[in-house]
């Protein structure tokens, strides 16, 4: 345990940093979710509206640090190229 009031602080801010953080994850990767059910379900109108807000939260969560930028823009690329290719 930590006996210095500068950790005892940190210990305090890590712990709430990890639940925002986890909180945030948890619903970027449902918004991710309801783009990949659309998909499946082949409805492409449904797809892209679900795309748009998943794409908001995605970088959301690369402004906030939550995941890397490459990683965001892998996503989204992923994503948009599944909704093009419905329309095929």
């Amino acid at each position: 345990m930590a006996n210095h009031k500068s950790a005892l602080k940190r210990i305090r801010s890590n712990k709430k940093k990890t639940l925002t953080r986890g909180s945030r994850i948890t619903f970027l990767r449902t918004s991710i979710k309801s783009v990949e059910t659309a998909l499946e379900n082949k409805d492409q109108t449904a797809a892209k509206e679900a795309f748009k807000s998943a794409e908001s939260q995605i970088m959301k969560g690369v402004s906030k640090g939550v995941i890397k930028k490459n990683t965001a823009s892998r996503k989204i690329s992923r994503l948009s190229n599944r909704i093009k290719a419905l329309s095929l």
